[in-house]
């Protein structure tokens, strides 16, 4: 059974929520967390990567860092731009992207879910990022990121959201994006029927938030051992999470750059790249002679089409950016499998290039690949390979059901599997501790 629980949220004002509103701290580096701070001091980022509030060079480590992070959440509360909510609630989060919406319900889940396996997880954390995200809540005294976690659809709960939805939003905005964010307090009188539905499903699975749920775990955890008890009697032994039926999903690739090619010329990793999948080179189907790229297109029309063109079209293909040239790739029968794990596309990229051919054993610690998340686009993949890479791999996505099959299995996704979009923005509900 799944355990969620209603809550206090504090929440931004409906005036205050546009501005407050912020991307993950993850999804941008610190140069442009930075960038977005200075340009809008209310962002959540301020508080949510608090380094940004430091010199650069500071060790984003740091006790004062993690300090400041409360200190900056306190001030909202006194400033009125945020308030605790009188009674525990449930709350919904709609995001409308590209005309496609979604909607999950906010609540806390409790962290012995997540301990005993019914939060079903698909990938490893490290203990750095963990502890960060510790530090973190502890520093805030709160959760501030949502857990993003996913079940398989019933009709019953898409009834009581709409149902919950014809209400007055608690805030209604569109971001600098263009994903619209609304957000609705259930009415109390459901809040025993979504218990009960949720206490059904024998397991929910995170998509995104390992980091951060690994960390609320560990401050539970701590709090127990603090007051000898294992029993859950404080907030802390609950994580903030939003919930969203599987088919609401949309998953988008997390694309590959690599800095340099082993040892190994274009013409030599070229060979091997043919030798161990089917590679045909993608040209400009108005000029076959001429290489198709995003960067040789001369407006935004022409570049969308180009990037239409060369994307991955299905699972077991993915297309390689070399010495300003894109090739298409197919996965050979051969080397498919219907192992949850082994049948992934970027396990059998892993398994037959980056670690053979490349010399990247570990995806994950290797300073030598890069990712890159699918929302950035083709474009970002060529500039990169004209800055500081080589060669560049887009892939197709990978699909809410093979990470299901994966995390039912008990295994670990291989790093940087999924990218979903949109994202869940921070700061609109934060759970108190």
């Amino acid at each position: 059974m799944t355990d969620i629980r209603p809550f206090r949220a504090l929440r931004p004002t409906s005036e205050a929520a546009p501005a407050i509103a912020a991307l993950p701290y993850d999804v941008q580096s610190i140069e442009e967390a930075r960038s977005i701070v200075a340009e809008n001091p209310r962002s959540f980022l301020a508080i949510d990567e608090p380094v940004v509030n430091f010199p650069p060079g500071t060790d984003a480590f740091e006790l004062a860092v993690y300090l400041k992070a409360g200190e900056l959440l306190r001030g909202l509360k006194e400033r009125g731009d945020m308030a605790t909510d009188a009674r525990p609630s449930f709350y919904l989060y709609e995001l409308t992207m590209d005309g496609r919406m979604q909607t999950g319900l906010v609540a806390c889940v409790a962290v012995d879910d997540y301990l005993n396996g019914v939060v079903k997880e698909h990938e490893s954390t490290r203990v750095d990022k963990e502890m960060d995200r510790v530090n973190h809540v502890r520093g805030c005294e709160a959760q501030t990121g949502p857990i993003f976690l996913t079940y398989p659809f019933q009709q019953q709960l898409a009834d009581l959201f709409a149902q919950a939805k014809a209400a007055t939003p608690l805030f209604d905005f569109v971001a600098s994006d263009g994903v619209r964010h609304r957000g609705f307090m259930v009415d109390p009188s459901m809040n025993d029927h979504l218990r009960e539905l949720f206490a059904n499903m024998p397991r929910v699975y995170i998509a995104d938030g390992h980091h951060r749920v690994a960390a609320a775990s560990e401050v539970a955890k701590a709090r127990r051992t603090a007051r000898g008890s294992e029993e859950p009697t404080e907030e802390a032994d609950y994580f903030l999470a939003v919930l969203f039926a599987d088919s609401e999903l949309a998953i988008l690739p997390y694309e590959r750059v690599v800095r340099n090619l082993n040892g190994l010329s274009s013409e030599e990793f070229l060979a091997e790249l043919e030798s161990r999948f089917d590679v045909e080179r993608i040209c400009n189907p108005c000029s076959p002679k001429d290489p198709l790229t995003i960067s040789g297109s001369s407006d935004a029309q022409q570049a969308a089409n180009a990037e239409e063109l060369i994307r991955p079209k299905e699972k077991g293909e993915f297309c390689t950016y070399l010495d300003d040239r894109w090739y298409r790739c197919r996965i050979r029968p051969e080397d498919t499998s219907n192992d949850p794990y082994e049948g992934l596309d970027v396990s059998i990229l892993q398994a037959r290039l980056f670690e053979p051919v490349l010399g990247i054993a570990d995806p994950r610690r290797s300073p030598r690949i890069d990712f890159v998340g699918g929302i950035r686009g083709l474009a970002e993949l060529e500039r990169r390979c004209k800055a500081d890479c080589t060669a560049a791999f887009a892939l197709y996505p990978t699909s809410i059901e093979e990470l299901m099959n994966v995390a039912d299995a008990g295994l670990m996704m291989p790093p940087k599997s999924t990218w979903f979009e949109p994202k869940l923005r921070s700061g609109l509900f934060i759970h108190e501790i």
